[in-house]
């Protein structure tokens, strides 16, 4: 069967699509927790609508267990560079993220943020995220959180090679 065709709205994002491994492990940090290490694997893909479709897996990086998850959307407003990032994760928080692409840099921030009612505290309150594409053509994710008890803050840093196109 071919492939579908890549929607043209979808276009400008057309550098994030394929698979991604994280290369050297992600970074994670807040003022409430130790720093960690993590194991990533971001899928990112078209089925020919004018939206991408996107997984992130992250994985202890020595035992290999699994940890976070998420899934979700990214959309474009057709004839702008306005993209909406629609993502659910296993945590049990669901929230959408605003924001624009620029050439192949991709910055979000929360637009809502829904829990589930018995999420554990301190809830996340703001999100923002930057994707970029380095001059390595490698993918560089930024996620800064701010929760009831803390200020917007970095949290994870991961660099990822593509395995897929």
């Amino acid at each position: 069967m071919e492939p579908p065709r890549m929607s043209p709205v979808v276009e400008p994002l057309s550098w994030m699509l394929g698979t991604w491994l994280s290369e050297p492990p992600g970074a994670g940090t807040f003022p409430t927790l130790q720093p960690f290490r993590y194991l990533e694997e971001a899928h990112i893909s078209h089925v020919g609508q004018p939206v991408l479709n996107f997984s992130f897996s992250a994985f202890h990086p020595d035992t290999h267990k699994p940890m976070h998850r998420e899934c979700g959307f990214i959309r474009l407003e057709p004839d702008t560079n306005k993209v909406a990032f629609v993502s659910a994760q296993n945590t049990g928080i669901v929230e959408v993220e605003e924001g624009e692409v620029n050439g192949q840099e991709l910055c979000i921030a929360s637009h809502s943020i829904a829990r589930i009612s018995f999420a554990k505290e301190p809830h996340v309150e703001q999100i923002t995220r930057k994707f970029r594409l380095n001059s390595e053509g490698k993918l560089e994710q930024t996620v800064s959180m701010a929760t009831t008890t803390q200020p917007l803050t970095q949290h994870l840093h991961v660099t990822y090679r593509k395995v897929t196109p």
